[in-house]
């Protein structure tokens, strides 16, 4: 027989899988010019593109929708080797580039370009404004087209929660979306936060998310979301 989970116990979440299609984009005035750069490929002039933004804020989603266009691999920044760089080079996307070692980094550009592929290339900042300590990969990054990636805006940030919730299989009420945005940090960062965090409570609680398990989450927050929310 299975025995119930109290209510203070954390459940095992495995209904979680972000939806990463071109419909799941959410555009606005913050993200649209990188979405139109993304479906402009192949016509792009170098055929190298840098999107930087906060984290949260569709970089990954706008790689995974090049890397179908463009029949292109993708790679974690952080998991570039020199020993695979051979093997990557073609049309690539590396996500969070920032964070990729410069020597294999350097690599992969190269090949890249030798081989007459296009490369895409998101982080949380542009190449002008990182420090990168290999001379010759600073100089080639940062001759490369930038976008950026701005903060959302209110209906962008409503819709972003919409989408975290629905990726979560979680219905929720307007009035949930309406009491989170005047109380969560606005950020795409904040909006991921506090959805995991109404998830994971509403979960091990077995419970709707309401305004009332909103109110709860954010009452038993170590530091409010947002420094400039209302008073609960």
């Amino acid at each position: 027989m299975t025995t119930p989970l109290p209510p203070a116990q954390h459940a095992l979440d495995l209904r979680f899988a972000p939806r990463l299609g071109a419909a799941d984009f959410l555009v606005s005035d913050s993200n649209r010019e990188a979405f139109e750069r993304i479906g402009r490929w192949p016509d792009w002039r170098p055929p190298a593109l840098v999107l930087y933004g906060p984290a949260g804020s569709g970089k990954t989603h706008l790689a995974h929708l090049w890397c179908e266009r463009a029949g292109a691999a993708l790679v974690a920044g952080d998991s570039v080797t020199t020993g695979d760089a051979a093997a990557l080079a073609g049309n690539l996307a590396v996500d969070d580039a920032d964070r990729a070692a410069e020597t294999p980094l350097f690599h992969l550009y190269n090949l890249c370009r030798e081989r007459g592929g296009s490369l895409l290339l998101t982080a949380r900042a542009p190449p002008a404004a990182q420090r990168i300590a290999l001379a010759d990969l600073a100089s080639r990054l940062r001759a490369l087209p930038v976008v950026a990636l701005g903060p959302p805006d209110d209906a962008l940030l409503a819709a972003v929660l919409v989408k975290h919730f629905a990726d979560r299989q979680i219905g929720v009420e307007p009035s949930v979306i309406a009491y989170l945005l005047s109380r969560i940090e606005r950020s795409f960062a904040g909006a991921a936060a506090i959805v995991a965090a109404l998830d994971r409570r509403a979960l091990s609680a077995r419970r709707a998310v309401t305004v009332a398990l909103v109110r709860e989450v954010l009452a038993a927050a170590d530091a409010p979301l947002n420094p400039d929310r209302p008073a609960i």
